[in-house]
């Protein structure tokens, strides 16, 4: 126990997860520091280039067999699964309608791919490796919890209207830019291998971790806002769900990754994706399927509570977990 807290610490002193927390520190304390939107789109889209092209260079390198699929399967059983734990927890420590259970359930089924980036960070930080195809995983989780959340809606006779699965919604899911992008640049990578990732080494992975910095220290401005303006929507059970709902993911995500036999690191990113809550994706879909949900209830957990926790105490408590259950 001793070892996994030190390890924990050690990994929370970090860059990355420091200049989140300057960021949550400035928000809380009214400060006029701000990150001009157009340059945290910026670092958005190269965060997601970079990890996508990575990953699949890694895969090109190590060839996709069926430890690959099963990943997948097991990421997407994921996906599907984690919903309707969050959705009876909700029912049970908040009072908040079907409706709005099933929105924040679709949440924590999904992953937030910013999360999943600083672990793989951190790792990277501590020379722990881990599988290439992860990334693909990260994508592959994006999609299947916004279907169970609509089913749970469906069927709740207090759950009021629900959108059809139409083609604006399908489109909504799938074509999201942070998937089309990471997908995108995945096979990039894969295409290109070794040869195309020297090519543009220098502009890549030299400048990811300062680049990671200064969109963290944006995140840490945006969640303390957020939570600022969403007082009201906070209580007690919320923000014990908040909390404890990444818990139970990360502990579903350590048992895949043990059964899958992934590495330390490849089992420490599948716990950061189940504990992980969606605040890009998702909430663009709900908007789309569940035009009835408050969006300050999903946001202010995803963003504002379960988004900080994973940053400052999940990522090296996942670490440290991860490499104590694998002798890594």
């Amino acid at each position: 126990m001793g070892d996994i807290l030190s390890i924990a610490a050690a990994n929370l002193i970090t860059p990355m997860i420091l200049s989140f927390a300057l960021g949550l520190f400035a928000a809380l304390a009214r400060s006029e520091l701000s990150v001009p939107e157009a340059a945290a789109k910026t670092m958005s889209l190269y965060l997601l280039f970079s990890i996508g092209f990575k990953g699949g260079v890694s895969v090109a390198d190590n060839g996709a067999d069926a430890s690959l699929i099963l990943a997948l399967a097991a990421g997407v059983v994921l996906s599907f699964g984690l919903p309707f734990i969050a959705f009876a927890l909700l029912r049970v420590l908040t009072r908040l309608s079907a409706m709005d259970a099933a929105a924040v359930a679709a949440h924590y089924g999904s992953i937030s791919i910013v999360t999943f980036v600083t672990a793989t960070s951190v790792l990277a930080g501590r020379g722990i490796d881990s599988e290439g195809y992860m990334v693909a995983v990260a994508a592959a989780m994006e999609a299947p919890a916004i279907i169970s959340a609509l089913w749970l809606v469906a069927r709740s006779s207090t759950a009021g209207q629900v959108k059809r699965m139409d083609a604006e919604l399908w489109r909504e899911i799938l074509l999201n830019g942070s998937i089309v992008l990471l997908v995108g640049a995945f096979a990039i990578g894969m295409a290109t291998g070794k040869p195309g990732l020297a090519r543009i080494e220098a502009f890549i992975v030299a400048p990811f971790q300062g680049v990671l910095c200064l969109f963290l220290l944006d995140m840490g401005l945006v969640a303390g806002r957020g939570l600022r303006a969403a007082r009201g929507v906070l209580t007690a059970g919320t923000l014990v769900f908040g909390i404890l709902m990444p818990v139970i993911g990360a502990a579903s995500g350590l048992g895949a990754g043990l059964l899958l036999g992934l590495s330390a690191g490849g089992v420490a990113l599948m716990m950061t994706l189940g504990a992980s809550a969606s605040y890009i994706a998702v909430p663009a879909a709900m908007r789309v399927a569940l035009p009835e949900a408050n969006p300050s209830v999903y946001l202010t957990l995803s963003l504002g509570i379960t988004f900080p926790f994973n940053l400052t105490i999940g990522i090296p408590s996942y670490v440290a977990v991860a490499l104590a259950m694998t002798g890594g």
